[in-house]
């Protein structure tokens, strides 16, 4: 049972993240053999505040 988690910034919309989940366990499935109900993914949206690079969060 793969289980991929995937981080991502706040902001995406669900038509995006669907899309996303989507090419995700395709890739999963033709690289791994496994099917796609087994293909579990985890998506954390985290606020801007709380993701920094260099210092400083998204947010300044």
């Amino acid at each position: 049972m793969p289980i991929v988690h995937i981080e991502l910034l706040e902001g995406r919309t669900q038509e995006q993240k669907n899309e996303m989940v989507k090419e995700v366990t395709e890739a999963i499935v033709k690289t791994t053999g496994a099917s796609r109900d087994a293909v579990h993914i985890v998506i954390n949206d985290m606020e801007k505040g709380n993701y920094a690079v260099g210092g400083k969060t998204k947010l300044q």
